[in-house]
């Protein structure tokens, strides 16, 4: 009994051990970290956020943190290979809204599961959608906008970057909680689709902050409202829904900080720290307030509460409207 109780004892110190040495390393981890990336590179606004982010772990960790963009599929590739990492501290994903809490509800089978594929470890950013109109149509305000659309029920287009994407679903939101009806024009790019609106092919959008603030600012569209429950620090003079009456209105693209399941838990709370420690960092929060997202943090508890809230939310969105991608 005693050699039994001894061989316990000695395998659960040798357990603390291991996790104890991992969590030591991380001061001074002995190679590089991965952050994935579920998208291309080249200036998305995950893409921006992942290297603001990465540029400034590199001082918390002491170490090179590599932005690694796998897009395709809408993020889910990405995000699969994320979720097969072997989880030794040294590979984490860093994903948003549409992949995590939208996809779910688009496909019919994913090769990943945004709650049991990965341990949370914490918020980053978040970037709202922002109601846009074309000039040429006659409203000033939301209510103004809500009104007119209603009674041209079905005349009104807007645009989105495709069927499933965040602008689509806020539309979708929008048509649902005011009871307007606008037809739904998905494009390959939102670009193409901020340049038609211009154009007056499109008459809304329900653009992110970042793809739209410069022809705001510059009154080529009008912006009526951000859909979150405060101002955009890009776009302060525009109102929130949450000021103007409708708090069910909201729709962000949150950015967070995931890592493959089974990390040992003293290296997720170290990364925490990290990034926490990162986004208090007033170069770090001018150059996300600056795109037109607002720093977010907190712990990993938030992250899996934020994620559950939105799986329920826009799982009733995409089953209303019918979506299905695959």
């Amino acid at each position: 009994m005693l050699k039994q109780i001894l061989r316990i004892q000695v395998a659960a110190m040798l357990v603390t051990a291991s996790q104890a040495g991992l969590a030591e390393a991380w001061p001074e981890p002995s190679r590089p970290i991965n952050l994935i990336v579920p998208a291309p590179g080249g200036g998305g606004t995950g893409d921006t956020i992942a290297r603001v982010l990465a540029q400034r772990l590199r001082k918390e960790l002491n170490t090179t943190v590599i932005v690694d963009n796998r897009g395709g599929a809408n993020g889910n590739i990405g995000a699969a290979q994320a979720a097969a990492a072997k989880p030794n501290g040294y590979t984490f994903l860093l994903s948003w809204a549409g992949t995590l809490a939208v996809n779910p509800s688009l496909y019919r089978k994913l090769p990943f599961d945004p709650q049991t594929s990965f341990a949370p470890v914490a918020m980053v950013a978040e970037v709202p959608n922002v109601l846009v109109v074309n000039n040429s149509l006659p409203v000033a305000s939301l209510p103004e906008f809500i009104a007119y659309a209603r009674s041209h029920s079905g005349e009104l287009n807007y645009g989105s970057s495709g069927n499933g994407s965040s602008m689509h679903l806020a539309g979708e939101l929008f048509d649902r909680e005011t009871g307007v009806q606008m037809t739904h024009v998905p494009y390959s790019a939102p670009g193409t689709a901020t340049t038609n609106l211009l154009a007056n092919d499109i008459q809304v959008m329900f653009q992110l902050v970042p793809g739209i603030v410069g022809q705001v600012k510059a009154n080529k569209v009008k912006a009526l409202a951000i859909m979150a429950t405060r101002r955009s620090p890009a776009l302060p003079d525009v109102p929130s829904m949450t000021e103007l009456g409708h708090p069910s209105l909201l729709s962000s693209t949150w950015f967070a900080v995931l890592a493959p399941k089974g990390t040992p838990e003293p290296i997720v709370q170290r990364m925490n720290v990290a990034i926490n420690n990162a986004l208090a960092d007033p170069e770090v929060v001018k150059a996300l307030t600056e795109m037109g997202a607002s720093p977010l943090g907190g712990t990993p508890e938030r992250l899996a509460s934020v994620l559950a809230a939105d799986l329920t939310k826009w799982r009733a969105v995409v089953k209303q409207a019918n979506i299905q991608l695959q």
